[in-house]
């Protein structure tokens, strides 16, 4: 009782576990002083990047995170964060040493880390790129009031979002574009800003005008703003409450800047040379550790009990470490698994804690194979939007959203009345931002959900590119403990005219990605198999759209059914023959298909329909045939997906050729806008049967 009085006579903060909290510090204090001292410079840590200083705001916002549906966007120096999350510390030095287990079994780098609900928040798969952490986060809060209000959960009540950075992040696309989301979708999201005055080197003041983000955001609409010292126990564990309930009170985005000192370089190679000596010995003077301990001793502590507590915490550390190298290498047999979602011993799906519809146990309706089509030709933009409706309509957790997707009904009309079907909550548009669109998409999928983003051009996805990637190497980042199912529609292509914006074809960029599936359809029915089967997978699908075959009527088929579903990795035989195998996809298909009618009847035509996976037995089987290939496609020749094919079959069927294999495709330049200079580009009917005859003539 006494305790409790000076406890309330020094002011200690009631909404804190003290104990647990200088626990916590002392751990991560202990854990970045061994990898310093004794595992960097014994070459057993390559990459560390220390918390001190840091820790006792992470350590105190951590402990507040205890909702089982809060989501944390973190950062390379937010292990503290996750100790307090549930972190072991003998999973927090196998992840830095790079041995078995830990944050993704040696796959990434130590500090780039993941942590599923562990009672607490999930710490959402971080990326080694500055600033990628926030536009997932406000995913993630998103998702948190789609669960609410949509699927009717009531255990999301009261979740948030929670997103860590430092100053320097705050220059970066991914901050404005989720204030920017958070803001005008009144989202449960707080911005926890850790200001250490410095981005590596460079100072704040080139990062932010007047080094104050706080400052500047004061009167942002929609945001509400805290400042303060995050190394000062009393400071911090009152900011730090405040802003985190008012997060949870109401649907309003909080930014937290704490001013915090970085006791260390940038990363263990760092040092600091840049830094004048009365400034570190300023930062020395700030040290949340020492101040911590005035704080709690004897409020909480006499001084034997801290002694005590901080050798317990030693000892346990000496043992995680001990354990942790203990460990074995992780196994290089395995190092290429878990790109896509794979089948176990029993033949089912390999079990994944965290991300798309495989973790909530989520079963779709029935599919088939086989086509029930009906007896009237539609175009392929009608069979996309058939396609889009019936997912809503039969799961509640697809959501399609992008520029112009709503009331508008898309640039291409391919959303067309589907917001007034199913409201704007989901189907709805967005900022411009192509980091926002598929940064939230990857923050929806790893709370549960199927976004359906739209990228208006395939070029507009240039911007995204960031989030594209590392969307695709979730699964393989955390050794299949998380994904982010998605399916990005991703119109391109040639139309009435060209030009380098909206006419770029361009899918071998994301045939090079690891992690995504990419659908190339040619037709209305095929469009429906791919894209259903797409929004079914557990794998991100880059889901191309060709502009010129939505309303081309070569591309018209009848609607094969709502229960149409076509699997990745089959190819279609469109014409068969024994002379020459023609490889194509996309709108190309139509032309070599009439091309071959002014040349041979003997000329076999395959549409890939995806690139990834791609149909190579069908392609060796026909080759096997024919002797003969040419590979047709709308994309630049160099490093084009032709190459790809040309180099799989002269490396498995050599033997069977009996002429090279030729590629016909856009030369090195981009799709100028002149109709005549597009078409002298494009391959033509006309020079798709040339290279036919050359080949047969061979």
């Amino acid at each position: 009782m006494q305790q409790e009085d000076t406890k309330q006579d020094r002011g200690i903060d009631p909404c804190y576990d003290w104990t647990r909290v200088a626990s916590l510090i002392l751990t991560s204090r202990a854990m970045d002083e061994i990898e310093e001292t004794r595992l960097v410079p014994e070459r057993k840590v390559l990459y560390q990047f220390s918390a001190r200083g840091h820790d006792l705001a992470q350590v105190l916002l951590g402990t507040l995170l205890n909702h089982p549906h809060d989501g944390v966007g973190a950062y390379y120096r937010s292990r503290p964060l996750l100790l307090a999350l549930g972190l072991t510390s003998e999973d927090g030095f196998a992840g830095s040493m790079a041995r078995s287990g830990g944050f993704s079994n040696g796959r990434d780098i130590g500090v780039v880390c993941n942590l599923p609900s562990r009672g607490g928040a999930t710490v959402l798969p971080m990326a080694g790129d500055v600033g990628s952490q926030f536009t997932p986060a406000a995913g993630w809060a998103q998702s948190i009031v789609y669960h609410q209000e949509q699927l009717g959960s009531d255990a999301h009540a009261g979740a948030i979002a929670a997103v860590l950075a430092g100053d320097a992040a705050c220059a970066t696309n991914g901050f404005w574009s989720a204030l920017t989301i958070a803001t005008t979708q009144k989202l449960p999201m707080l911005f926890f800003i850790e200001d250490n005055a410095y981005g590596i080197s460079v100072p704040s003041s080139f990062q932010t005008p007047g080094e104050n983000i706080a400052a500047n955001l004061a009167s942002f609409s929609g945001l509400e703003v805290f400042d303060g010292d995050g190394a000062d126990p009393a400071d911090a564990a009152h900011l730090i409450c405040s802003a985190v309930k008012r997060v949870r009170s109401g649907r309003k985005p909080v930014l937290l800047r704490l001013r915090v000192p970085r006791l260390c370089g940038h990363s263990g190679q760092d040092t600091q040379a840049y830094k004048d000596a009365s400034f570190i010995d300023l930062e020395k003077k700030s040290d949340p550790l020492p101040r911590l301990r005035e704080y709690l001793v004897p409020a909480m502590f006499s001084e034997r009990e801290w002694k005590v507590l901080e050798e317990e915490t030693r000892n346990e550390v000496e043992e995680s470490l001990r354990k942790a190298q203990a460990r074995p290498e992780p196994d290089p047999s395995a190092v290429s698994r878990h790109v896509f979602l794979e089948n176990g011993p029993d033949d089912r799906p390999e079990y994944q804690e965290l991300g798309g519809l495989v973790p909530s146990g989520w079963t779709f309706p029935e599919s088939s194979t086989c086509p029930n089509p009906e007896p009237t030709r539609i175009n392929m933009l009608t069979a996309i939007r058939r396609t889009l409706e019936y997912e809503l309509r039969t799961n509640p957790r697809v959501l399609i959203f992008g520029e112009d997707v709503g009331p508008k009904g898309g640039v291409h009309a391919a959303t067309m009345g589907l917001q007034s079907e199913f409201g704007d909550r989901r189907v709805f548009d967005t900022s411009l931002s192509e980091e926002g669109i598929i940064g939230r998409a990857v923050g929806m999928a790893l709370a549960g959900l199927m976004p359906v983003p739209e990228i208006q051009f395939r070029k507009y996805a240039d911007p995204a590119t960031e989030h594209l990637n590392n969307c695709g190497t979730i699964r393989w980042r955390t050794a299949n403990r998380m994904a982010a199912p998605m399916v990005v529609r991703m119109p391109g292509g040639f139309a009435k005219c060209g030009d380098p914006w909206h006419s770029v074809s361009g899918e071998v960029v994301w045939a090079h990605q690891p992690g995504w599936q990419v659908a190339f359809p040619s037709n209305a029915e095929d469009a429906v198999g791919l894209l259903r089967a797409a929004m079914r997978s557990s794998n991100p699908t880059i889901f191309f759209e060709h502009r010129h075959l939505y309303d081309a009527p070569w591309a018209r088929r009848p609607y094969p059914g709502d229960a149409f579903l076509l699997p990745f990795g089959k190819a279609k035989i469109t014409q068969t023959g024994t002379k020459l195998t023609v490889v194509t996809w996309g709108a190309m298909v139509e032309r070599c298909e009439k091309a071959a009618q002014n040349v041979s009847d003997q000329i076999e035509i395959i549409d890939l329909r995806t690139i990834v996976p791609w149909d190579s037995e069908t392609v060796l089987q026909s080759l096997a045939k024919t002797k003969r290939c040419m590979i047709v496609h709308e994309d630049g020749k160099t490093a084009g997906f032709g190459a790809e094919i040309a180099a799989t079959l002269t490396s498995e069927a050599f033997f069977d050729l009996d002429a090279p294999i030729e590629r016909l495709c856009v030369p090195d330049i981009p799709i100028p806008y002149n109709v005549e200079l597009m078409a002298s580009t494009l391959p033509s009917v006309e020079g798709i049967a040339e290279m036919m005859n050359s080949q047969l003539e061979f």
